[in-house]
């Protein structure tokens, strides 16, 4: 009897002919989700996309405009603005257009698209809160003594962060395993419910790689500074206040982003270790959807919990409602 394979949410299975062909992903939404479900994630996304988009330009902008805000530090959460602006931009964008149809009407190519875009540049926002911990570490506990971070060593950094999240993000695109759509049929993701050995020795090195490495750095760098500043006495304390201050913040930071995306990471390596385990698909999108939102908390993080940089956005907002208003 005459055997082909088709491919359903990435994974391959042997069918006989004579049996209807399973249901394209790109063709139609799931019969067993309520289209109300669909308009109410296409809402979500639109808010969520337009007020990070918003925030992180402001971010982007002010920094720019302000050059005493060009500094090391200010670079990486730049780099991190940034980040949030694209993972917005093009899986917000792609992911409000494809729920306001309810199905993945735009294609494979499209799919690969929005599953590279969110993959790379949440990675890239991640080894951005990394190299932000590592700089905190490294000011405040100054391992190297009079070795400072300047301009060029952040340039380095960000490069390091863009290439190997590049790196290690790329793959599924030239056949090492594969974005593919999710459970819900209107975003595409890493090919997690993959049962074949090539996609799982990806998904292993991508989360040793992109999650437990950085999140070790993490870790351990915030460890340390801890210990550090626990030590620190009153007098010292009062001096070492501004860094403290931007430790504090950095903290935040890192704490939204794992609020934000922890789920999807448990929920991604749940299914990878029991691919075969049933999840309603509403279910299991939420995960991916929540980790969505963490594009906007860091730019609201950064900017009320830096002074510098809460001046610096009410003079340019105050500057451009002025002019605004002599020009009616």
């Amino acid at each position: 009897m005459e055997l082909y394979t088709s491919s359903v949410n990435g994974v391959l299975y042997a069918e006989d002919t004579e049996i209807i062909a399973t249901r394209d992903p790109f063709s139609a939404p799931l019969e067993s989700i309520a289209p109300w479900s669909f308009t109410f994630l296409a809402c979500l996304m639109f808010v969520v996309t337009s007020l990070s988009l918003a925030e992180n330009f402001i971010v982007m902008l002010v920094t720019y405009k302000f050059k005493q805000l060009r500094q090391p530090l200010n670079y990486i959460i730049v780099n991190l603005s940034v980040a949030d602006f694209l993972v917005s931009l093009i899986g917000g964008t792609i992911s409000f257009i494809t729920n306001s149809r309810g199905y993945f009407f735009l294609g494979k190519w499209a799919c690969v698209l929005e599953g590279f875009a969110v993959t790379f540049f949440g990675i890239v926002a991640l080894w951005s809160l990394a190299i932000l911990a590592f700089e905190r570490f490294f000011v405040i506990c100054r391992p190297l003594k009079n070795v400072r971070l300047g301009g060029k060593q952040a340039a380095l950094g960000l490069l390091f962060v863009w290439a190997f999240s590049f790196i290690w993000t790329v793959p599924p695109v030239f056949g090492w395993s594969s974005y593919t759509v999710s459970k819900i049929g209107t975003t595409c993701e890493p090919n997690w419910y993959s049962t074949a050995y090539r996609d799982h020795t990806y998904i292993i090195t991508f989360f040793v790689t992109c999650f437990i490495l950085p999140l070790g750095i993490i870790i351990v760098s915030y460890g340390k500074l801890m210990k550090k500043l626990r030590k620190v006495g009153s007098f010292q304390r009062t001096r070492c206040s501004p860094d403290r201050t931007v430790a504090r913040m950095v903290i935040v930071m890192i704490i939204a982003y794992m609020v934000g995306w922890t789920p999807y990471a448990a929920f991604s390596i749940t299914v990878t270790a029991c691919p075969t385990i049933h999840i309603d698909p509403c279910l299991a999108a939420a995960p991916a959807f929540f980790s969505k939102t963490a594009a906007v908390y860091n730019p609201i993080i950064y900017v009320f919990m830096n002074k510098q940089v809460y001046l610096c956005c009410q003079v340019y907002c105050l500057a451009f409602l002025i002019k605004d208003s002599s020009m009616m």
